[in-house]
């Protein structure tokens, strides 16, 4: 996969593509929720497999970390590794701008995958957009 900083609108608009695919269509998020105010300050992600977009997330820096949001892959792509691809590069942005906390809100579902790149729990579980999240934090 091929992993890009969003730089144009065309990348904008695959990002948001493959966000609404997971998270609006497939897990019921509101599309209100999902594309929010945060959007216009964040920093987009998007990876490419052939040319098709296939995984999105977007960074923002909030108090000392980077705060990875919006990680999805879409369903026939999952199972490639392509998730931890993207969180790596991620972190590389977040150490390059000289921050060197990480921070997420995970699907309760998600943490075990988390927690096997380094990520710990630090809060109960909460519910965010009809779904259990916990949040987790990492060194870098």
């Amino acid at each position: 996969m091929d992993i890009f900083e969003v730089k144009n609108s065309r990348q904008k608009d695959d990002a948001l593509q493959v966000r609404r695919i997971v998270f609006i269509d497939e897990q019921n998020v509101p599309e209100e929720l999902e594309i929010d105010e945060h959007d216009n300050e964040a920093l987009h992600f998007v990876g490419y497999e052939n040319e098709e977009p296939v995984a999105a997330a977007r960074l923002r820096f909030v108090d000392d970390y980077g705060k990875l949001e919006r990680i999805c892959v879409k369903k026939p792509f999952r199972g490639k590794a392509y998730g931890k691809q993207m969180i790596a590069f991620m972190e590389q942005t977040i150490t390059k701008q000289g921050v060197q906390k990480s921070k997420l809100n995970a699907q309760t579902h998600a943490e075990n995958f988390y927690a096997g790149i380094g990520y710990q729990t630090v809060s109960d579980e909460f519910m965010d957009a009809g779904i259990p999240h916990v949040t987790m934090i990492k060194s870098l």
